[in-house]
């Protein structure tokens, strides 16, 4: 049956709301394992925990590889090490992660879903097809996706099925545009600026540069550790997080005393080094959409020096806020790090100038701005008018999908409560 506009008629049957002032019930969706430091992972917790202080409900549905990280996150199970745009990503593709997402959205009864990379296989791809509430869709990604070029067919059937599109920045929007046409809204990623201003920094008593990466060759590290044997003997650098290139830029440089490997390390471990740190160095080669790093640094009130990459030029500029380099030049990236090292006029402008350009880019104003979408999102004739062209088969599988997991909830609830009392007591 199609659905109407009049009250009670619309696809998800909960009538017209208009706009919701507070109290959301907000299921936040993330594909890759919250147990493992990375962009998205950050953007997802730092958002939930912004929009819980503002007093909406939020649940964050994601895999979890250990303890999670914060109460309001639904472990979905163990990650699966895959590789994606020149990178490892921790997703759960597996039948138990998509069992787990089914009975969580069943029991959790969300007024909307938001969904961070809503095509990568796991728990954001269940949650589309399943569609049982209506879908806010935030793309991460840039460069290029051979999943997306393979399966351009039914990419493209998925993506129908969502309410809002976001983008963080004009390159993502590059790249999910190319597949899958359509209405899109490019959102900044976000910072919860006052936790990096208010930290206490790490102590260091010599010059020290702060990388906090993937150890992989899009980051670069290598580059910056070439860099690193050309400047004065006095100068440290931290280096946080590991990777596949870990073991061979370990041994390559084992004979330098100034590296510090880290290894993984905590948020607020990451906030203390980026604050007491004399400069951050993102040496990145490609594949980056936002810079959400570089702002980080500058709330902390530390001075940059990155690639001139497309993804961080979203964010910052050189010689005013941070100084960029192209990509892989060694001696450039030297020349960059010796500037900001050791000329305190230079790195006293661009820390204030990157200290003003960070509070633009606040995890609360970002919040808002997604509160607004989800709103309208939710409103039933809005939702009707945004669907109104989807095809009838692909409607009544997303509700045959929905009916069968209620279905199936109301029976195991009643086979329990008829056998459990038996069981239990003979």
């Amino acid at each position: 049956m199609e659905p109407t506009d009049a009250p009670g008629g619309g696809l998800y049957g909960a009538g017209s709301r208009g706009t919701v002032a507070t109290g959301l019930r907000i299921g936040m969706v993330c594909p890759y394992s919250v147990g493992v430091p990375g962009g998205v992972q950050g953007q997802v917790m730092g958002l939930a925990r912004v929009l819980r202080r503002m007093g909406h409900e939020v649940r964050v549905l994601a895999p979890c590889d250990g303890p999670p990280p914060a109460t309001f996150v639904t472990p979905l199970g163990n990650s699966i090490p895959t590789a994606a745009n020149g990178s490892v990503a921790p997703i759960a593709p597996d039948p138990s992660c998509a069992l787990r997402t089914i009975r969580a959205l069943r029991d959790e009864a969300f007024d909307v879903l938001h969904l961070h990379e809503p095509l990568a296989p796991g728990p954001t791809m269940t949650s589309l097809f399943l569609d049982i509430a209506p879908v806010v869709a935030t793309f991460h990604a840039a460069g290029d996706s051979a999943s997306y070029r393979i399966f351009t067919p039914v990419v493209r059937s998925l993506a129908s099925q969502i309410d809002a599109r976001v983008v963080v920045s004009k390159d993502a929007l590059a790249l999910a545009g190319r597949y899958m046409p359509g209405e899109y809204e490019v959102l900044f990623n976000g910072v919860e600026v006052e936790r990096y201003r208010t930290a206490e920094p790490f102590k260091t008593d010599a010059p020290t540069i702060f990388f906090c990466g993937r150890h992989e060759e899009r980051k670069g590290l290598g580059i910056l550790l070439d860099a690193l044997a050309t400047l004065p003997p006095d100068v440290r650098c931290w280096i946080a997080s590991e990777g596949p290139e870990t073991a061979a830029l370990q041994a390559r440089y084992a004979g330098d005393p100034r590296i510090e490997w880290l290894g993984r390390i905590s948020d607020d471990e990451k906030i203390a080094r980026l604050k007491g740190a004399t400069v951050f160095c993102a040496p990145s080669l490609h594949g980056e959409s936002f810079g959400v790093v570089l702002i980080e640094a500058m709330a902390a009130g530390t001075p940059v020096v990155a690639s001139s990459l497309p993804g961080y030029q979203n964010v910052a500029t050189n010689d005013l806020d941070a100084i960029l380099v192209p990509p892989g030049d060694v001696q450039a990236l030297a020349g960059a790090l010796s500037r900001l090292l050791f000329d305190r006029p230079v790195a006293e402008r661009l820390r204030v100038a990157g200290s003003t350009r960070a509070a633009e880019f606040s995890m609360e104003a970002l919040a808002r701005r997604y509160v607004e979408i989800y709103e309208r999102v939710i409103d039933t004739d809005w939702r009707y008018e945004h669907r109104v062209g989807e095809r009838m088969w692909r409607r009544a599988l997303r509700r045959l999908a929905r009916e069968v997991i209620i279905v199936r909830g109301r029976l195991g609830q009643m086979l329990t409560e008829r056998w459990l009392p038996n069981r239990t007591n003979p």
